[in-house]
């Protein structure tokens, strides 16, 4: 359709002292085409559904005008899910849910024009766990929580303020909970650390703490992303005789009392035999000399010694590098061309070996594809049988010790050459289990995943459906591939899962702590840390 738009431009026109007019027409096509008439269908989004929650089967009426005459061609679905219409009135629509379905919003379609309604909540196995009492939980990134064996847990990470307790005095990187998440202030860290925090490993009757940081509580200086705690939380430290002149005054000063470090940062921890492995993104060995003179013989001389030492290497007590794990004489094995991530075997015939993987395609001058394996030694282990691995890089790898499997994730679409998009299950061995068959993932890849002792799958990362079900970031499947009925009708995930740790509720309910860097969860906002009962 064309409209004339007429403009008129009047004016006072000077000529010969006498006024005059001009009248100017000018016509102008539509700028945009004529818009698709509205469907008439009307769904007050802020009414309650009939009834308000249910479990897959469940009979769901909401109320709505305009649907009748599209009965042949409406489309109901809850969080995007396709849902029988069981009814259609001119006054609302019943349908039934589906078995997939998951908490979110009911809409319905016809051809490609949506109307939303109001939200449903499907009912299911996961639950957020009323007993765990750290409700606010961090003001950033959990990335690990540590268990110990009185049922308290060290909470690590990049925040500093925990459950609101550290608005007016920062709770930096770490902090000890109860088991039920409440802050314990008995244990003191200070400053706490001045970067962020990876790893906690009890170690003799301290605490070895790791990550990327330069200073901890007073000591605000001469750490490098590694040092010892005391058990209530203090640095361990050490007086030195610091070097003087001999016309000077002979002081002590305290530094960490363990004297070792890396110029990368540390992502994993691990005792072997009273030593220390540690793994992470580093190419340097450091340490530092505190009682000798520089070149121009300065007091309170601190001499900071580097040691090229590649990714994983072995540390004595004190902190001085051994050079028996992983070096030719005083030359470092070459590690991975690219980052790395560690498990370490604790248990079973796989004791001290250390899975590594990560974005690399050789390993100590060999080809791996992003996924090798490690003898207690350092050496790599020829028992493992990859083959030609991933195609592309791993994500994350974990382990479930009761069932001797692998989980891996990440952007690959195959392992040793047949096909597994983006999450793997793998033997012992390093071969891939054949009993899981990982279906399409739509929307981007899984980043994290975790087998839990009864063979089922927790699934996090950067995707929106699964085997063309609805699951936005989150999903539970079984040993086989598929989703695991009654565990997938959780609603939106917002965020990365870093850890995952099975234990129980504190009515002793199957409970899972799951901990990363997510705002949201089952459509509830949340902050890094909740705990989940499995019923």
């Amino acid at each position: 359709m064309i409209k004339k738009y007429v403009y008129i431009a009047c004016g006072m026109l000077l000529v010969l002292g006498s006024p005059g007019c001009s009248k100017d027409e000018q016509v102008f096509e539509e700028p945009y085409p004529q818009g698709r008439e509205p469907l008439g269908i009307k769904i007050d989004p802020a009414q309650i559904p009939q009834p308000a929650s249910g479990g897959p089967g469940t009979v769901v009426k909401i109320g709505g005008a305009g649907m009748l005459e599209y009965k042949d061609n409406l489309v109901f679905m809850f969080n995007g899910e396709p849902a029988e219409i069981m009814e259609i009135t001119e006054t609302g629509v019943t349908a039934k849910v589906p078995d997939f379905a998951s908490t979110g919003v009911i809409s319905v379609s016809v051809e490609d024009v949506i109307v939303f309604g109001p939200e449903f909540t499907v009912t299911g196995f996961i639950k957020l766990d009323p007993t765990f009492r750290a409700t606010a939980g961090t003001n950033n990134r959990v990335e690990r929580v540590v268990p110990m064996p009185d049922g308290k847990m060290f909470v690590l990470g990049h925040f500093n303020n925990y459950d609101n307790k550290g608005i007016v005095r920062p709770l930096n990187r770490i902090v000890r909970t109860f088991s039920d998440g409440t802050y314990d202030p008995s244990f003191r860290t200070g400053n706490g650390a001045n970067g962020f925090l990876t790893s906690l490993l009890p170690f003799g009757n301290k605490y070895v703490i790791a990550g990327g940081f330069g200073g901890y509580g007073q000591q605000t200086q001469n750490i490098s992303n590694i040092t010892v705690l005391n058990t209530n939380g203090t640095i361990d430290t050490m007086g030195i005789h610091t070097f003087r002149r001999p016309e000077q005054t002979d002081t002590i000063k305290y530094f960490p009392a363990f004297n070792g470090g890396t110029d990368g940062r540390i992502n994993r921890v691990y005792e072997q035999e009273g030593k220390l492995i540690i793994t992470g993104d580093f190419r340097y060995y450091l340490s530092r000399r505190y009682d000798e003179p520089n070149l121009y013989e300065t007091r309170d001389t601190v001499i900071l010694d580097s040691t090229e030492a590649r990714q994983i290497i072995r540390l004595n007590a004190d902190g001085s590098l051994d050079k028996t794990f992983r070096f030719d004489g005083n030359k470092t094995f070459q590690g991975a061309n690219g980052n790395i991530d560690t498990y370490m075997h604790q248990e079973g015939t796989l004791a001290g070996k250390i899975l590594v993987s990560g974005r690399f395609t050789t390993f100590d001058g060999q080809p791996a594809g992003y996924i090798t394996r490690l003898n207690p030694d350092g050496t790599i282990d020829e028992d493992f049988k990859s083959g030609s691995g991933a195609n592309y890089f791993i994500h994350s790898a974990t382990y479930n010790e009761h069932l001797e499997k692998y989980v891996i994730t990440g952007a690959f679409k195959s392992y040793d050459g047949t096909l597994a998009a983006g999450i793997a299950v793998l033997n012992k061995d390093g071969t891939l289990d054949p009993a899981f068959q990982a279906k399409i993932v739509e929307g981007g890849y899984p980043n994290y995943a975790e087998m839990l002792d009864d063979g089922l799958i927790v699934v996090s990362g950067e995707f929106t459906k699964y085997d063309g079900v609805t699951r936005n970031a989150f999903m539970v499947l079984s040993p086989d591939g598929s989703l695991a009925p009654g565990y997938n009708a959780t609603g939106t995930f917002n965020g990365d899962l870093d850890d995952i740790i099975e234990t129980r509720s504190e009515d002793n309910k199957r409970a899972l702590l799951l901990v990363g860097d997510f705002y949201r969860f089952n459509n509830e906002e949340v902050d890094n840390i909740i705990r989940v009962v499995l019923e």
